[in-house]
């Protein structure tokens, strides 16, 4: 049954919860993505075969939740993840983060470390507004961004575009996280596939690299791709979640 909370920014979120023992798993999904995925489903039942807490939910403009999708921002689904976060849980969680969602759960990480008990992330996507998408672009990509505050790019996901907005560059550059420390003191465990067409292996590289912590460890997988999906990378996602509820 999906629930909706009312964010004090106004935005109707929609998400799955689940009762059981803590710590609990909170899943942050990727752009574009929802609660229905594979990733976040499989996670539902890997959560109920182990009695754990276990929370998913739409960010606004996606998925059962309200608003449109071209209308949101890095800061804006950061803080829709801060508010279930804070209003649905208990006590500190196991973020796992998935591409964009990995860069929000960074963003959690950073500004509530107290709500953090560990951090699993599936080819995680910080700062990629600006270092896929601003970089990616040619010089009359950026001058149709500005001048018309938006540009479509195709998407491999759908049959639908993927309309990047001016306010989604400019706000991701208020969000960034690897232009600065990154003290992350929990267990980490990034995964990260090697034939991954979106988020380089370089990027995961770069985040173990930048980032500060005791107990970080980064997995790759030889042909996964962003998707992660498969039965195999399923079952190293759950490993590494018992691996940080170690």
């Amino acid at each position: 049954m999906t629930d909706h909370l009312e964010t004090l920014a106004g935005r109707r979120i929609a998400f799955h919860r689940r009762a059981g023992q803590g710590p609990g798993v909170v899943f942050l999904g990727g752009f574009r993505s929802d609660m229905t995925g594979t990733k976040a489903v499989w996670l539902d039942d890997w959560a109920r075969d182990r009695n754990r807490a276990f929370l998913r939910f739409d960010y606004s403009g996606h998925g059962a939740s309200g608003g449109a999708f071209q209308d949101g921002s890095i800061g804006d689904w950061f803080q829709d993840a801060r508010s279930v976060i804070e209003a649905l849980t208990d006590g500190p969680q196991v973020l796992v983060g998935s591409s964009m969602g990995g860069w929000i759960a960074l963003l959690i990480a950073r500004t509530m470390p107290q709500k953090v008990a560990g951090l699993v992330t599936i080819a995680a996507a910080p700062d990629f507004t600006e270092q896929g998408f601003w970089v990616g672009f040619d010089d009359a990509q950026r001058q149709a961004l500005m001048a018309t505050g938006s540009v479509a790019l195709p998407s491999d996901y759908g049959d639908q575009p993927y309309l990047i907005t001016r306010r989604l560059i400019d706000d991701g550059r208020d969000h960034l996280v690897m232009d600065r420390p990154l003290p992350l003191p929990f267990p980490v465990r990034m995964l990260q596939g090697t034939a991954d067409p979106d988020v380089p292996i370089d990027w995961a590289m770069r985040l173990l690299d930048h980032a500060t912590g005791d107990d970080m460890r980064l997995t790759l997988v030889k042909k996964a791709d962003h998707r992660f999906s498969t039965p195999e990378c399923l079952t190293l996602i759950g490993r590494a979640i018992d691996d940080v509820l170690a």
